[in-house]
């Protein structure tokens, strides 16, 4: 049985290169926000599934490609150590996400002229 036009969705994906090689995507996104969330890289790669090594490699990738600081971290002590965005990559993920969301609505737009029947 054939599915009809409106069971089919579409999917698209963003992400930016520097010099050809990625440095930002959904999942870096995703870290990211996670780590704005708990405060900590350690909390957030275990909320996204990956390793703390994997993290930090993703940051350290991610602030090098992109020549800004993007995590302030605090070494461990009394307290406890911690993560936090930086100003700058505040800014750089509402810029992705809109991006994000304006890449969306265009493929949206121009599926549903393409495939969806009126």
């Amino acid at each position: 049985m054939q599915k009809s036009h409106s069971d089919i969705e579409i999917r698209s994906k963003l992400w930016i290169e520097v010099d050809g090689e990625p440095v930002f995507g959904r999942g870096r996104r995703f870290l990211l926000r996670a780590i704005d969330t708990y405060g900590s890289i350690s909390q957030a790669a275990k909320e996204i599934n990956i390793s703390y090594r994997k993290a930090w490699s993703y940051i350290k990738a991610m602030e090098e490609r992109l020549g800004m600081k993007l995590v302030e971290r605090q070494s461990g002590g009394k307290n406890g150590g911690g993560a936090l965005l930086t100003r700058e990559a505040r800014e750089f993920l509402e810029k992705y996400e809109r991006m994000e969301k304006g890449i969306k609505e265009i493929v949206d737009q121009k599926f549903s002229t393409i495939f969806i029947e009126k």
